[in-house]
């Protein structure tokens, strides 16, 4: 797909590898609509790179859908989706203060598993009834797992079950929207250098690299977004998980 002139949906846009994903389709020339539950962030990013920013709960079905309404009002539908927001609530199974609590689990499900495919469904629905392309493609999604999804380590579980819940959705979505000309792919990124692992100490960050095979550092958010550029513009990508993670396997903890 040609990215110039493409409306294009980025959820998590307000920060870190959402926002540096919007930024280089914006470069390549599409129409970005950056969606945050944390809209004046999404807005700060929008306005420098001549976006939209909305504010939107991925995990509900009336906030995500309002947020796809009012993109598809400013840039026409969609033919890009990219799943970047998700979140992260450690805590073991069984802790020294009993049984983690339900809802922090379910929580994790919401917002990365089901705001995914709430995403999805919604993006693609638009993307069924646009005008087909060159091979017949009219749209793209993109999700974000995680290496967790393959090793999830120690006080990990639901944020690596909600990882793996979409590395299995990939291909039972890429083969569910086939008829619609919609290509569906997942990252599965390592240890990426956000500014919350920036904030680590210097020497646990090393220990971290230390473990990786090649290259020894964290992986830069622009590795991600062109990634990101690839699958859109490579018809033939379709119903892959692609691990980015320097050859990295994650231990216990």
């Amino acid at each position: 797909m040609d990215i110039k002139g493409a409306a294009a949906l980025v959820t998590g846009g307000g920060s870190g590898m959402g926002a540096d994903v919007a930024r280089h389709l914006a470069k390549a020339g599409a129409r970005v609509a950056l969606l945050d539950v944390n809209r004046a962030a999404a807005e700060v990013v929008a306005q420098e790179i001549g976006g939209l920013g909305l504010a939107c709960d991925v995990a509900s079905a009336e906030s995500a859908e309002a947020a796809v309404a009012a993109a598809r009002a400013a840039h026409g539908p969609a033919r890009i989706l990219v799943n970047v927001a998700g979140i992260l609530i450690p805590g073991r199974i069984v802790g020294k203060d009993g049984p983690l609590p339900l809802e922090k689990f379910s929580k994790v499900i919401e917002v990365n598993l089901i705001g995914s495919f709430n995403m999805m469904r919604l993006a693609a629905f638009d993307m069924a009834a646009l005008p087909a392309l060159q091979d017949g493609e009219r749209g793209v999604v993109i999700s974000t797992s995680s290496i967790a999804a393959y090793e999830g380590q120690i006080g990990q579980a639901g944020y690596a079950a909600s990882k793996a819940g979409i590395a299995g959705l990939t291909i039972a979505a890429a083969r569910d929207l086939a008829r619609s000309g919609i290509r569906v792919n997942t990252i599965a990124p390592g240890l990426v250098a956000t500014p919350m692992m920036l904030t680590l100490p210097p020497e646990l960050q090393k220990s971290l690299t230390d473990a990786m095979p090649f290259p020894q550092r964290l992986i830069r958010a622009d590795e991600f977004s062109r990634l990101c550029l690839h699958i859109i513009e490579n018809v033939a990508l379709n119903g892959e998980v692609i691990r980015l993670d320097n050859a990295v396997r994650l231990q216990p903890k």
